[in-house]
């Protein structure tokens, strides 16, 4: 991180060569002004709605995250976009849902930009305010102009700073997809000349070992499924990957590495309003957390990654208290959708839950339909904002965090951009309790679920009940219209024969919403 530590000392030198003692009250009020908060968004990948321990958890302490949840607002009726990583992650930070568009599935590691340099983004948005933007950890929306053209041995020609990021550093995709490496600023941190990267997503490289044919070089961690190709720190991944040297990352390692950078940058900007987006990779496979959590819980790897998330979490929440600027930072912890145990490496997940959901009382998982496929934890945590503390029922999106953070700080954003979000910011601080109308969630395979208080209406599907690929789980589909009572828990009777006029006002709204006709909808049914 040169670049940040020579900013540092070049401004340290400053302050001690001007001596300018009007300067210090200055800054002191621009981190105390409750108009312009500093905003932390804690990203988990794969943490399910009952994983945590304000959640209800099993088997595994969260001490940091209940602090937060304790002091701040925890809702237990928020969801993601979608029931899989890259669309919810574009659709948050864009404010535009990932099914209008045919790009934006599971991306491989090699993948081109999906949030386009033209789009407008959350980070141009806290720009445009003023803020100093960050994003580091987990990316997984593309890099480069084109899927498979990218040269990772030298300067990216489109990166974060092209979406409104001053800083970044960041995994291209998740840990179980080739490259191996950091990604600092549009190129490949600690890059090692003397090992050259070549990726590829269509076949392997000469001589290069697999999982697949050399499963003694696997000393870590064994796939369960797939994840069978190049091999990097004894775990074989999705993809090939050649070359890399010192720049490839140890999976023990991530966090640490992700939460050092996010603390620096913390240090060097913690006099100015910042926007930090912090993507975890727990608790995403290969769950492999450094030996301080690992065979720790009584889970296994799983739950180790977990405390592993936590840590995070509580080392950055100290280092904004050391700084005097935790009271007005507002921090977010939520997570891109819901858990999945077996999910490609043998880690035992499903076999160490020793009486633990990590849905809670949810039915699905990742990839799913069902509640438990896009209901995640949220926590909101803002002393100086004076939020209404407690548990919170008032149904949320995270569509809507663009246009809520716009309006809150005055932000006019360009006609057209983040067309699906709405600001709904006084439900985010507890100040309005009245939920949503509805919220849409999307399935593995494009389709579409809306719940509305009462109901949740899923459309008819041939995609088939159980993910026919890698993970084992329910898809949620059907081949006929399913409908829900939302006033039970447990999505377990389909009532759609029952009240065929539910169905059709909710297949009407949904098809209106898919066509993006705001417009149109009836003033009760408008976010």
């Amino acid at each position: 991180m040169k670049t940040m530590k020579s900013a540092l000392a070049v401004m340290s030198l400053g302050m001690i060569a001007s001596a300018n003692a009007s300067e210090a009250p200055k800054k002191e009020k621009r981190t105390s002004d409750p108009s312009r908060p500093n905003v932390l968004i804690i990203y988990a990948d794969d943490l399910g709605y009952g994983d945590l321990q304000c959640y209800g958890a099993k088997n595994v302490e969260t001490p940091n995250v209940n602090r937060l949840a304790d002091n701040g607002i925890r809702f237990t009726h928020a969801y993601a976009t979608a029931a899989t990583s890259t669309p919810s992650r574009y659709s948050m930070l864009t404010g535009h849902y990932s099914w209008r568009r045919p790009d934006t599935d599971i991306a491989p590691g090699d993948a081109g930009m999906i949030i386009r340099p033209e789009q407008y983004t959350m980070a141009d948005m806290f720009k445009s305010a003023g803020y100093a933007t960050c994003a580091i950890g987990k990316w997984h929306l593309g890099l480069g102009d084109k899927t498979g053209t990218q040269d990772w041995n030298a300067q990216l020609p489109a990166a974060l700073g092209d979406l409104g990021f001053d800083y970044s550093y960041i995994m291209a995709a998740t840990a179980d997809r080739v490259p191996c490496v950091f990604i600092e600023n549009g190129h490949v941190a600690n890059y090692d000349p003397s090992a050259p990267i070549e990726v590829s997503y269509k076949e392997n490289f000469p001589e290069e070992p697999t999982g697949k044919d050399n499963p003694e070089l696997l000393y870590n961690l064994k796939p369960t499924f797939g994840h069978d190709m190049s091999i990097v720190n004894g775990i074989s991944r999705i993809g090939y990957m050649k070359g890399g040297g010192k720049a490839l990352w140890k999976d023990e390692n991530i966090a640490d590495s992700i939460t050092a950078h996010a603390i620096d940058f913390i240090k060097e900007k913690g006099n100015e309003p910042f926007f930090m987006y912090f993507a975890t990779n727990d608790v995403h496979v290969p769950r492999f957390p450094h030996d301080r959590f690992r065979g720790k819980n009584k889970m296994g790897l799983r739950g180790d990654a977990i405390a592993q998330f936590d840590w995070c979490v509580g080392q950055l929440v100290k280092t904004l208290e050391d700084m005097k600027i935790l009271d007005n930072t507002i921090i977010i912890i939520s997570s891109d959708n819901g858990p999945v145990l077996n999910d490609g490496y043998d880690d035992h997940a499903q076999e160490l839950l020793n009486g633990h959901s990590p849905t809670g009382e949810l039915r699905g998982s990742k990839y799913s339909l069902y509640e438990g496929g896009t209901r995640v934890p949220v926590i909101v945590h803002w002393p100086q904002g004076k939020l209404n503390k407690g548990e919170n029922k008032t149904v949320l999106s995270q569509i809507d965090l663009v246009a809520s953070f716009a309006g809150f700080l005055g932000v006019s954003m360009p006609k057209g951009s983040a067309q699906d979000s709405f600001n709904r910011m006084d439900n985010w601080l507890g100040r309005d309790m009245t939920s949503r109308p509805w919220v849409i969630q999307q399935g593995y395979d494009h389709t579409l679920a809306i719940r509305v208080p009462d109901w949740k209406y899923v459309e008819a599907s041939t995609f088939p009940k159980m993910k026919p690929r890698g993970a084992y789980v329910e898809t949620g589909c059907a081949p006929v219209q399913q409908l829900f009572d939302m006033s039970k828990t447990y999505e377990e009777t389909n009532v759609a024969q029952e009240h065929p006029e539910e169905v059709g006002k909710l297949h009407l709204l949904l098809e209106m919403i898919r066509k993006g006709n705001y417009n149109e909808l009836p003033a009760n049914e408008m976010p």
